[in-house]
């Protein structure tokens, strides 16, 4: 709902939506809304974004209302935006969109969004704290948890979010109020339970996407199938992981229905038939749908299985024209090998073989180049998987304090001219790095641009391992 666009079509939707909804209700949706598209904003930029455009639709809405009073009112809504002391949401782009004048600048403001949470802040308190706030100041409390709840779950479809919202206030206002709490939220919660999951794991699973995009994700769900489920093969895993990404494509923004849900059903039973040999599979697929995702995707990578020595694919394979999937295979089987090695590790060493493959693919003779190119690939890959197993293997063996210790001694054998200090500073991003990165389901965008960082403090003059 960008209501600052300045179009009639878009005011007589806003208009409409504040006429049949009323005031308390539009401007709950716009806390919503503000919310999941400022997600980093604080509680105090939300309400004054949200108390502006709820006067102006109260102002520009009613009967009798001026013809150009929403235009105007939108214009003085984006030179305040523009004022360097705005109450607003702060964005990078609010400077280049000032540049602008009129509607061009409206529409520019309105296409502004903050990039979201990877790691989520909001901790509920307890019952009694809940009761407690919400009595003392309810439609505060319902503001504010409108606020936390969104900006936390900014990637799940809009109406996933609306519903569990609504859910949770309903259940608030219920439980405070009745005479015996406790009874009541272990109901109310069992009973939301399967909301709130949806929220979940639609708001991960679409921030994937998001960060990595439809292709990407295909890579990065068949690494998952391969190293939870390392018996599956890649032609199994494919038609599923491609059935996934079409879902998330279709449900993560949509606005009108409860697509997500229905369509995580179809999939989630695609998952339990295709991979039905699995006996973990099989456990989970005992649940109800959402309780099936979660558990498959919660399900912790398995013990590496005995597989044939894995050869390159040759320039021919690796080359092809049209949709070639040599090299995702390649990688699916490194994977499927080395279980334990988190998939952003994985992702990691994918880039850095696909960058080299790519080179000799687009050189006179594809076959020479990588023949030549093959001894540095196998040896990379094969220091880099055994470091990254190390790295994490090390994490979850030993005490955080002596896996720090271990990594200071580690780079003092392999980097001897490092000063303690140095050594010590090094040895704390790896330890951050494995503290984040060497867990299921890490955050993709952070574990990136931390392991690019790790590399070229390490070796900046040349692309290397960790």
């Amino acid at each position: 709902m960008n209501v600052i666009k300045g179009k009639p079509y878009e005011r007589d939707i806003v208009c409409q939506q504040f006429k049949l909804m009323g005031k308390e209700n539009f401007a709950a949706l716009t806390v919503i809304m503000s919310s999941r598209k400022y997600s980093n904003a604080t509680f105090e930029e939300i309400r004054h974004l949200v108390k502006a455009v709820v006067s102006l639709t109260e102002k520009c809405c009613v009967e009798g209302a001026a013809a150009d009073c929403y235009d105007n009112e939108a214009s003085a809504l984006s030179e305040k935006s523009c004022d360097p002391k705005s109450p607003f949401p702060k964005h990078p782009g609010v400077t280049g969109c000032c540049v602008q004048k009129g509607l061009e600048r409206k529409l520019c403001l309105a296409d502004l969004k903050q990039p979201p949470k990877e790691f989520p802040t909001y901790l509920e308190p307890s019952n009694e704290d809940l009761c407690t706030v919400f009595k003392t100041d309810p439609k505060l409390f319902s503001i504010k948890f409108l606020y936390e709840y969104s900006s936390n779950y900014a990637q799940a479809p809009f109406l996933v979010v609306k519903n569990s919202t609504e859910n949770y206030l309903n259940m608030i206002k219920e439980c405070c109020t009745a005479k015996k709490t406790t009874p009541c939220f272990l109901k109310q919660r069992l009973q939301r339970h399967p909301l709130h999951l949806l929220t979940v794991m639609s708001n991960r699973m679409c921030s994937l996407f998001a960060s990595y995009g439809e292709e990407n994700l295909k890579f990065s769900a068949a690494v998952m199938f391969s190293q939870k489920i390392p018996s599956a093969e890649f032609k199994d895993v494919m038609p599923i992981v491609e059935q996934g990404t079409r879902v998330l494509a279709k449900c993560c923004r949509s606005l009108t229905d409860n697509c997500m849900e229905s369509e995580l059903t179809v999939h989630i039973k695609q998952v339990c038939k295709k991979l039905s040999k699995d006996t973990r599979i099989t456990e989970c697929c005992k649940k109800a749908p959402i309780d099936t995702f979660h558990c498959l995707h919660s399900m912790s990578a398995a013990e590496p299985i005995t597989l044939p020595k894995l050869q390159l694919p040759s320039g021919d394979q690796l080359c092809k024209k049209g949709k070639n999937q040599e090299l995702e295979k390649y990688m699916y089987e490194i994977a499927r090998r080395n279980t334990k090695l988190p998939e952003v590790f994985v992702e990691k060493l994918y880039e850095s073989v696909t960058e080299i493959v790519k080179k000799c693919c687009s050189s006179e003779n594809a076959n020479s180049c990588l023949d030549k190119k093959k001894s540095q690939l196998d040896e990379e890959i094969k220091n880099y998987i055994s470091e990254g197993n190390e790295l994490c293997g090390d994490y979850h063996k030993y005490p955080f304090s002596e896996f720090k210790q271990r990594l200071i001694k580690a780079l003092g054998r392999r980097l001897p001219k490092l000063t303690s200090t140095k050594a010590e500073e090094l040895a704390e991003e790896r330890a951050n790095l494995a503290s984040t990165c060497c867990i299921i389901n890490a955050p993709p965008v952070y574990c990136k641009e931390k392991i690019n960082k790790i590399i070229s403090n390490t070796c900046p003059q040349k692309p290397c391992h960790l």
